[in-house]
């Protein structure tokens, strides 16, 4: 019953979607366990570059079986958009999507909630989507949420609107000054979404389990990183879902018996969106040059995201919280032309070296990073067809990462093409 998870080991934006995309075309099944569109995978294929934000990224391999799990928060109106997006490619998707009906479904109110409180927050935003994530899971949480199945009883599921909107609207008129909200064209929209998905909604933890029993392949993709958990990341500038690999269970409703392996995905350097310290963040021309080499703006948002150094203290965490098998590299391609290549190794704190990665975000902001220099690779790697001829500083910078982390790199990314990278442990 070989089990796959993929999972981000640092803010987001890992690449993700190219790993997993690479890995899909072995597997049976693709499961998504958590997050909503507040996520994103960008992943190129024949010089198109395809961004997801819902659907599983196995969707671009015909035949797959794509799952959307019960852990998800979904916008159907989005997903409806992104299924007619992927139509247009000529790509079957509603053959082979399954939607748990036992996901939650993000609202309106739950969007105008996002940006309102974000705006009251002033100074202390945390920097969201605004695409009414965290407000869904919140309501999942109070036990007030509206899940798929409800979608599929309109009855049911108008009273369900009609019992929210008494709460939301007093918060939102009351609280916010804002305009609320009435459930007429809310029921409307929702239920024609509902016709175009109605036929892919079913119990997927019911068809997973039968994949795993017939010994199928699955392979699990997660959304956002670790440091984005909202147990163990870098709260409150976090999601509020569970992007360790611990998340899969519950988001995609099975046991940790039936995962083999996991494999936590890591950019050649680090990368962050939104607000929170960040010890090893270059302020300077460097950072600028990544960014802009890396084409480091969020799928979702298209904001620049913060680049700096690789923090390898992070990582070390990292592999903790997720029991890593192995790491798979990606934008090696990136740090490709620079002199000399830096590692964070740990921190200095008042005086003290600490290299176990703090929950505190007071100490955190007061971290001095400790690095390790090594020799940079030229530039123009992407082009390279066997393993063997990768420069040897990059064989090097390999490594030294795995020296650091204790654990193996299974496969290294040297650009965003399906072909642009190697695999070094076969794992499906």
């Amino acid at each position: 019953m070989p089990g796959i998870v993929v999972i981000g080991t640092q803010w987001g934006d890992e690449g993700k979607g190219r790993i997993v995309d690479y890995l899909a075309s072995r597997a049976d099944m693709v499961v998504r366990y958590q997050g909503g569109n507040n996520a994103g995978h960008t992943v190129e294929v024949n010089d198109i570059r395809f961004k997801l934000h819902l659907i599983p990224s196995g969707i671009l391999h015909p035949g797959k079986i794509c799952v959307i799990g019960n852990g998800m928060v979904i916008d159907p109106i989005a997903l409806v958009e992104e299924i007619r997006y992927l139509e247009g490619y000529g790509i079957d998707v509603k053959s082979r999507l399954k939607i748990s009906d036992r996901a939650h479904l993000i609202m309106p109110y739950h969007k105008l909630l996002d940006e309102v409180i974000e705006e009251h927050k002033g100074e202390l935003q945390l920097g969201t989507t605004r695409r009414g994530i965290g407000p869904a899971y919140v309501d999942k949480a109070e036990r007030i949420g509206i899940r798929v199945c409800d979608l599929l009883e309109p009855k049911y599921f108008e009273e369900k609107v009609e019992q929210n909107l008494k709460m939301k609207n007093e918060i939102i008129q009351k609280v916010y000054g804002k305009k609320g909200f009435e459930k007429g064209p809310i029921i409307e929209s929702y239920l024609k979404a509902a016709e175009q998905i109605k036929d892919m909604v079913c119990d997927t933890t019911s068809i997973i389990y039968e994949f795993s029993k017939n010994d199928k392949k699955i392979l699990y993709e997660g959304a956002q990183g670790t440091l984005l958990d909202v147990d163990l990341g870098t709260y409150p500038y976090v999601t509020s879902s569970h992007p360790i690999a611990g998340g899969v269970c519950i988001g995609a409703g099975i046991g940790p018996t039936l995962i083999d392996s996991v494999v936590g995905v890591v950019k050649a350097y680090t990368t962050r969106v939104g607000k929170g310290p960040f010890p090893t963040e270059l302020l300077d021309k460097t950072g600028d040059i990544i960014r802009e080499k890396g084409y480091e703006y969020g799928t979702t948002t298209g904001r620049p995201r913060r680049c700096g150094w690789l923090d390898v203290v992070m990582l070390r965490y990292a592999v903790k919280v997720n029991g890593l098998s192995y790491v798979a590299i990606t934008k090696l391609d990136t740090l490709g032309g620079l002199e000399k290549v830096k590692i964070c190794i740990g921190y200095k704190y008042k005086g003290k070296t600490i290299t176990d990665f703090p929950a505190s975000l007071n100490v955190l902001s007061e971290c001095e990073p400790i690095y390790e220099e090594l020799p940079g690779w030229e530039e123009g790697i992407s082009d390279i067809k066997r393993i063997e001829e990768l420069p040897e500083n990059l064989i090097k910078y390999i490594y030294k990462i795995e020296e650091l982390t204790g654990v193996k790199v299974a496969f290294i990314s040297i650009g965003p093409k399906r072909e642009q990278g190697f695999e070094i442990v076969k794992l499906f």
